[in-house]
């Protein structure tokens, strides 16, 4: 006892040894919870800084008082959302836990029950992140959205299952999909075929996205029916795209002039979603980026909505976002080196009173 308090404290209040267990009665659950070879529990731990064990229907947990509490929360957390009838990997869990940590007050359900399609596969797509979220709201909400960030973010996916519900929802009457044809260092004049021949493999991701949400067969029926269009940014000029959701992906490879000719196709009761990532320009040296142009433009108009992702969003192989980081690091790194030459360059060249550049002559 010190000033009348008794100085020991329950296990779960001491920072060096906390501990806690969560009994959870459903098999089936708990099976899907720790994933095979107790791999998403592995994932948590790595995110809380906890020891975690699995001793019959209960999960221990270890390690600091403030770690062991968090995971607690994370893990009632995915409890509800499985119980929901979501699924659960290693990713899902760490992106869980980061986002958890990050918006202290949020509830997964909030975000990960906000189902915009369920593929042919049966599988469920919503968004695995705050990110995610406010994009699919954004694109509810206004005509014109641009996500902007880096690849993995899941831009493009989420656009066009949007586009794919809106259009079973008969809320539009056709989807289109575009992007421009630049060759990320490649020359279209060497492919064989015509325009669209050459242009084709541009496309594919388009494509790829599509069949992941709907049947082949349903798919090239609609292509067939004119439902679905995929073409290059070329074939837009001219047109008023009425009645649709559109989708321009890659956008960062159009220059200001093609940006606003695909702006200005939108017509009544459309959508048009422009997706892209600034730091990827294949773009000739020198030449303005169309997406970098219209952002900075278009940033304070009614009507138009900005996301930013950013490498936390990413949702591809964990490793992708750490490759994300180290280039966009190294980038940073080269920038602050540029910005100190030139100010030291700036320094050391003399400055004439006279202001002519050279010494006055009498």
């Amino acid at each position: 006892m010190a000033n009348g308090k008794d100085d020991r404290t329950p296990s779960r209040t001491t920072r060096a040894n906390a501990s806690a267990q969560l009994e959870i009665d459903d098999n089936g659950v708990l099976m899907a919870l720790a994933g095979p070879r107790n791999d998403n529990l592995r994932a948590l731990e790595q995110e809380a800084s906890v020891t975690i064990g699995l001793r019959g229907n209960q999960i221990h947990l270890q390690g600091p008082a403030d770690e062991v509490a968090f995971a607690e929360r994370v893990l009632a957390e995915l409890v509800g959302s499985l119980r929901d009838g979501n699924t659960l990997n290693p990713n899902d869990v760490a992106r869980a836990a980061r986002l958890l940590r990050e918006h202290p007050g949020l509830k997964l359900r909030d975000v990960f029950d906000d189902v915009v399609l369920v593929s042919a596969r049966h599988r469920v797509i919503a968004p695995k992140g705050l990110a995610q979220k406010k994009y699919i709201e954004a694109i509810r909400a206004h005509d014109v959205v641009f996500g902007i960030g880096p690849a993995g973010t899941g831009k493009t996916y989420l656009a066009m299952a949007m586009a794919v519900a809106a259009l079973m929802q008969r809320q539009v009457k056709r989807i289109i999909l575009t992007r421009p044809a630049v060759e990320a260092g490649e020359k279209l004049g060497f492919l064989p075929g015509d325009l669209a021949e050459k242009v084709n493999p541009y496309l594919r991701p388009l494509y790829d996205a599509l069949h992941d949400m709907m049947d082949i067969d349903k798919a090239q029926a609609l292509i067939q029916r004119g439902q679905i269009e995929v073409a290059p940014l070329a074939f837009m000029r001219g047109r008023t795209l009425n009645d649709s959701f559109v989708i321009m992906d890659e956008a960062q490879n159009t220059s200001p002039e093609q940006m606003k000719m695909f702006l200005t196709r939108l017509g009544f009761e459309s959508k048009a979603v422009i997706t892209g990532d600034v730091t990827q320009v294949d773009l000739p040296r020198g030449q303005k980026s169309g997406l970098s142009d219209a952002v900075r433009l278009l940033a304070d108009v009614e009507g138009i909505k900005i996301i930013n992702f950013t490498a936390v969003d990413v949702v591809r192989h964990p490793l992708v976002g750490k490759i994300i980081r180290a280039y966009e690091a190294r980038d940073s790194a080269i920038e602050r080196g540029h910005a100190l030459r030139e100010e030291r360059e700036e320094r050391s060249i003399p400055h004439s009173a006279g202001g002519d550049g050279g010494p006055k002559k009498e």
